[in-house]
């Protein structure tokens, strides 16, 4: 699987055989975490770091669709890995399930791809009372 999302161009035969379409790879992981993103539960998608970044594009009005998303893709095949933060306290294996689901589909209904495997990892949960805690801590400073 690769680990970042290169700007190889795939060639996915068209069924009119009039042409051929060329999807980047960078396009289907946006698709892949857009789908991924709109499963109620999911927090966040990504590593710690990715976050980092992720957060500072989001403050400048820049977001990755694709951050967390790793994809590759071959002529009419493709593997998707996602790595997301689940919001606590979902159950985690009806959570990767879902999202699981949701790029399946994603992939088939809008890329026209066969998916050959979606790997989902959870490397955190998001508990609400920390981002609450945090607040009073800041308020508690400005007074």
């Amino acid at each position: 699987m690769a680990n970042d999302t290169t700007n190889t161009n795939r060639t996915v035969a068209a069924t009119d055989a009039k042409g051929k379409t060329t999807i980047e790879d960078g396009v289907v992981a946006k698709i892949a975490g857009i789908a991924a993103r709109e499963v109620p539960g999911v927090h966040a998608l990504g590593g710690g770091a990715a976050r980092v970044v992720g957060a500072i594009r989001d403050a400048l009005n820049s977001t990755d669709l694709a951050q967390g998303i790793s994809v590759e893709v071959g002529e009419r095949q493709v593997a998707v890995d996602v790595t997301i933060v689940a919001e606590y306290p979902v159950a985690l294996q009806d959570l990767a399930s879902a999202v699981r689901t949701a790029v399946y589909r994603a992939m088939e209904e809008l890329v026209g791809m066969e998916v050959t495997e979606v790997n989902v990892t959870i490397n955190d949960v998001h508990i609400p009372s920390d981002d609450d805690s945090a607040a009073e801590t800041q308020e508690a400073r400005v007074r």
